[in-house]
């Protein structure tokens, strides 16, 4: 019982970090995309102006 229980709770840990690399890098995707779009409106404000 207690091995059924520690090979669970490895299985956790294994899925919980995938799902933490996999959300490190939506989260980077994001930022690049914000980054990106920041850059465009700079461009558009300097011929503005």
């Amino acid at each position: 019982m207690i091995r059924a229980i520690l090979l669970g709770l490895a299985l956790l840990g294994l899925a919980a970090c995938e799902t933490t690399r996999g959300a490190t890098r939506d989260l980077e995707k994001a930022g690049h995309a914000i980054n990106s779009a920041v850059k465009e409106v700079r461009k558009d404000i300097r011929k503005t102006f």
